[in-house]
């Protein structure tokens, strides 16, 4: 219990401003943070995402639009709920021309926490890239918000779309579909390496797109960006994959990346 505690605790510090998003950002937001997992569990990150939100009476809404059937309440809505949130909204469409709509974006402009749950990341892609939806979700950035996602919902947080395919999540490039929303600049973001074997599955795309920086995390595992800082958090590892040759750097909970350096922080 005290080594649980210490570990919150250190989240905490971190995530209310240890160290300040830089307003020259090359690579992350230059307000507000990411939360970016690599799926799995969320038991320990579920805390990491509602202390950079302002904690659990802050607003904050659910996109689960990557699963395949959404109907009644995303089992994300669901754990934020146990967790104590009560100012949720579900907002959820298949259809662009709705999400370019000011009443449907209207519950983005009063958020103070986003969460894009896991699926299939074509759907977040085809629903939301180029309309007002979009382009509300950079405006809780920029006001210090937090957006988060798990799984799909972390590959969409990336500037190139992998696993986009809407005929198989093994295909890595697609034609048609390889643009993410593009918080994170000149990246390509892969997820549950562990579980699924898939530590080097970057390489192809990072040789097609040799000025992108790969990202692949482990299940239950995430960083946490601000500006162009990322720190690991959770159980498992991150791969920082520099260049399509080199080694990656593997980094574990509470070590720290720059981005833009696109090297490990001491």
């Amino acid at each position: 219990m005290i080594a649980a505690r210490s570990w919150w605790l250190a989240v905490v510090v971190f995530a209310s401003g240890a160290f300040a998003a830089e307003p020259t950002a090359k690579v992350g937001p230059a307000n507000g943070s990411l939360l970016v997992v690599g799926g799995g569990s969320m038991a320990k990150l579920w805390p990491v995402f509602l202390e950079l939100a302002g904690g659990p009476d802050a607003a904050i809404v659910v996109i689960p639009t990557a699963g395949e059937n959404v109907t009644g309440d995303d089992g994300s809505t669901k754990a934020l709920r146990a967790l104590g949130v009560t100012k949720i909204v579900q907002l959820h469409t298949r259809d662009p021309k709705e999400a370019d709509t000011e009443a449907f974006a209207a519950p983005l402009r009063a958020a103070r926490g986003v969460w894009i749950s896991g699926g299939r990341q074509w759907r977040l892609a085809d629903s939301y890239l180029g309309t007002r939806t979009l382009k509300e979700l950079f405006a809780v950035l920029a006001r210090g918000g937090v957006i988060g996602g798990s799984s799909a919902g972390a590959t969409i947080q990336g500037s190139y779309l992998v696993r986009g395919a809407p005929s198989g999540n093994t295909i890595m490039m697609s034609p048609g579909h390889e643009a993410g929303f593009g918080f994170l600049r000149a990246t390509a973001i892969d997820q549950h390496v562990d579980t699924r074997n898939r530590a080097e599955d970057l390489r192809p795309v990072l040789r097609a797109h040799p000025a992108l920086l790969g990202i692949a995390l482990d299940e239950a595992t995430a960083i946490i960006v601000r500006g162009d800082r990322a720190e690991v958090v959770g159980a498992g590892r991150v791969r920082f994959f520099a260049s399509p040759e080199a080694s990656p750097d593997l980094l574990q909970a509470g070590t720290r990346f720059d981005l833009a350096e696109r090297r490990r922080q001491p």
